[in-house]
């Protein structure tokens, strides 16, 4: 059964684009056909995969040229494919806006749904049209957080957004769950913040704890996951521990 998945959250720096490279491979290691969607027009989960960005095809060829999703996907060297992202993701925003296109890439997904057991999209670090599609075309969202005061601002109005397009479209998208990012319980603040989170969300709040590492950092210039760059690594282990949360958690419901 196909589950599509958005790494969503309007604040830039918080792991969203390490979180959806690092979780498509460690899927693809439990040998689940897995597809990434970069959606954001900096293409950084594009250039993380060792694909060129700027240099492929992307939505913005389904939308004006009516080019299908099934032909963008890029096959990935860690197992999974990708439909890259790049600087005309920009016009694709504008172009669902305008031609009240709303629903575009869930419609696009339902092409495809049937050849992949999870689909992954990556999202801009902001709540603009693209972010909107994402969640309206997904099963469930995932959200990374530093463990930051920072962080905690906006994290209310995105739960709030993604309930609410769960009550006012047909959107079954539900919040699978919170994953704290680049955490060092021996800084203070880190395990304050965990603290309030554990407080005020604890039904969302993932078990899984994603360290600051610096093979996390390192992986994208080499091309490739931290599974890939350095599979015994904490940061390695610690996706390969969430993509096995994140498959009981959708199992039990």
């Amino acid at each position: 059964m196909n589950r599509t998945i958005s790494v969503a959250n309007q604040k830039g720096g918080v792991g969203k684009t390490t979180t959806a490279v690092n979780l498509s491979a460690a899927l693809a290691r439990t040998k689940r056909k897995v597809l990434l969607i970069d959606l954001d027009s900096q293409g950084n989960a594009t250039s993380a995969c060792g694909v060129a960005k700027n240099q492929h095809p992307t939505l913005y060829t389904s939308l004006f040229e009516g080019v299908l999703i099934n032909n963008l996907a890029e096959k990935g060297k860690e197992g999974f494919s990708i439909v890259p992202g790049g600087q005309d993701l920009i016009a694709l925003e504008v172009g669902i806006r305008d031609q009240s296109k709303q629903g575009f890439l869930a419609n696009q997904i339902k092409l495809i749904k049937d050849q992949y057991d999870f689909i992954i999209i990556d999202t801009p670090p902001t709540l603009n049209q693209l972010t909107l599609e994402a969640l309206l075309a997904s099963s469930g969202t995932i959200i990374p957080l530093q463990c930051e005061y920072y962080s905690l601002e906006g994290l209310s109005d995105l739960v709030k957004t993604i309930n609410s397009l769960s009550e006012t479209t047909n959107s079954k998208n539900r919040i699978i769950g919170i994953l704290r990012t680049m955490v060092d319980m021996r800084n203070n603040l880190a395990k304050e913040v965990s603290i309030e989170l554990e407080k005020h969300f604890s039904q969302l709040l993932l078990n899984t704890l994603i360290p600051r590492n610096v093979k996390l950092a390192e992986a994208p210039s080499f091309g490739g996951s931290a599974l890939l760059h350095s599979p015994k690594s904490f940061g390695a282990l610690a996706y390969l521990a969430l993509a096995g949360e994140l498959i009981r958690r959708i199992d039990n419901g």
